[in-house]
């Protein structure tokens, strides 16, 4: 082989060279970052299940406290009604 042809060889091996080793670099790099997407990812998961346990846990609060107030609005009407109740039984009493 004639010396051009060997130059032109020795500089194709070392580009390949550079690029096969850029390329491993590259895809170790590409490796690490996958996996601390999936960190990231199972960290939003365990706070989207928090924020949903914590949510549960708000729902039943607020539940509660609408039956209590419905509760209370009951016993309101129920004291209402047996005070006008024995109010009338008192007139009717006093009428007699």
């Amino acid at each position: 082989m004639e010396l051009a042809t060997w130059i032109l060889v020795i500089i194709l091996s070392v580009t390949l060279l550079i690029f096969l080793v850029l390329g491993i670099i590259f895809f170790i790099k590409m490796i690490k970052i996958a996996n601390e997407m999936q960190s990231l990812i199972d960290k939003g998961h365990d706070i989207a299940e928090k924020a949903d346990v914590i949510a549960g846990h708000v729902k039943n609060m607020a539940s509660v406290g609408v039956v209590g107030s419905v509760a209370g609005l009951v016993k309101n009407i129920a004291n209402r009604y047996n005070n006008g109740k024995a109010n009338t039984n008192k007139k009717s009493e006093k009428g007699e």
